[in-house]
């Protein structure tokens, strides 16, 4: 199915952009050649791993083909739009008038240019962002306590050990209280992303590290990966919490495993075990990688769910589809019922589509607060 999707950008890009320009027949076939291979990245991100999720050629290759299959995306786009504009210039006139040249290099140069830079976004180690949020009933020996997540670090040949190394000296040096992990750590099996992921062993916060599993784990082989994450000093919370204290003062951080766990032969989240034995009358911040079942967590008496997986949407704009997918729930904070959630846009993001366009990437600390 992406496939043909992939395929139906391309003959778009092909048919409205490249057969009508005024180029000799070679430099048309030739361009049109060169698109068609980076249209199929995904399936030869299949041939070179096995998986759709994991392309393993050299990271200048990767960036290359996400660079081409953005700008692919983008010109379909363009395209389409002037196509949509035609219609309309054709019910007023009764001519579909003709595309000048000179309006189809600047959607080509537009979009080839759009592509570089969101891919450029894409790549970096993320900024900084900061946030305040009020919890009800927080103990005032953890007002002021911060937290830094981190979500959809997607490891990988375009993620490699280079920027993860940065990614966790970024992290540490903001001193927090607690490091969370949201899901989507890898792409890849742990054979291959063995000396990627190694930096994250020396991730530290004064109450340590606590994760969850995201999505793209079960599209390799997640217990290996867990295992190998706990071994590095990382608490995994799965169906379970942790009570973290300040004197008498408490705070307990939940974990679910993600929605895909139950149909890959390992337990299915399941809130009520996870928040079995806390602590009464004692605020409850929830890991969940996937917002969409955040109303069930407002529900279950949770005062904070963090979780990741849109990665914003990406593109401003498509967002708006993202969100639909997800309940709703697209980035940033949101109030559901009694219960705040925040949506992280990601740490980084799937390799097969590195594209951010008003989107950007965050590195989250969050700062609590009482609620007055």
């Amino acid at each position: 199915m992406l496939r043909i999707l992939t395929g139906f950008l391309w003959l778009i890009v092909l048919v409205r952009f490249i057969l009508p320009m005024p180029w000799p027949w070679t430099l048309k076939v030739l361009l049109g050649l060169v698109l068609l291979i980076a249209s199929q990245y995904h399936f030869l991100s299949r041939l070179s791993s096995g998986s759709v999720f994991a392309p393993e050629f050299p990271r200048p290759l990767v960036i290359a083909f996400n660079v081409l299959f953005g700008a692919i995306f983008l010109l379909a786009v363009f395209q389409l739009a002037l196509d949509a504009g035609s219609l309309v210039v054709m019910v007023f006139t009764g001519n579909f008038p003709a595309v000048a040249p000179e309006l189809r290099y600047a959607a080509g140069l537009a979009a080839l240019a759009l592509a570089s830079f969101g891919v450029n976004r894409a790549i970096m180690v993320p900024p900084l962002k900061d946030i305040e949020i009020a919890i009800p009933g927080l103990d005032p020996a953890f007002d002021g306590y911060k937290l830094v997540q981190l979500t959809d670090l997607h490891i990988s040949r375009l993620f490699p050990a280079a920027w993860t190394e940065a990614m966790v000296a970024k992290t540490n040096a903001l001193d927090a209280d607690l490091v969370v992990i949201t899901g989507d750590f890898i792409d890849g099996s742990l054979e291959h992303r063995r000396a990627d992921v190694e930096p994250l062993r020396e991730l530290s916060a004064r109450d340590g590290v606590y994760a969850i599993s995201g999505n793209h784990e079960y599209f390799f082989d997640a217990g290996a990966f867990m295992e190998h994450f706990e071994a590095m000093d990382m608490r995994l919370l799965a169906n379970s919490h942790a009570v973290i204290e300040r004197g008498a003062a408490r705070l307990v951080v939940a974990g679910v495993p993600d929605r895909s766990a139950g149909h890959n032969g390992y337990a299915a989240p399941d809130l009520a075990a996870a928040l079995d034995g806390a602590p009464d009358a004692t605020p409850v911040i929830l890991l969940d990688h996937q917002p969409m079942q955040a109303r069930r967590a407002a529900e279950a008496g949770v005062a904070l769910q963090l979780s990741g997986h849109t990665h914003g949407g990406m593109i401003r704009g498509m967002d708006r589809l993202l969100a639909r997918a997800n309940n709703g729930f697209v980035s940033g904070l949101y109030q559901v019922g009694s219960m705040q959630l925040y949506v992280s846009n990601g740490t980084a993001l799937w390799p097969g589509f590195a594209l951010r366009l008003g989107r950007p990437a965050e590195l989250t600390r969050i700062t609590l607060r009482q609620k007055t």
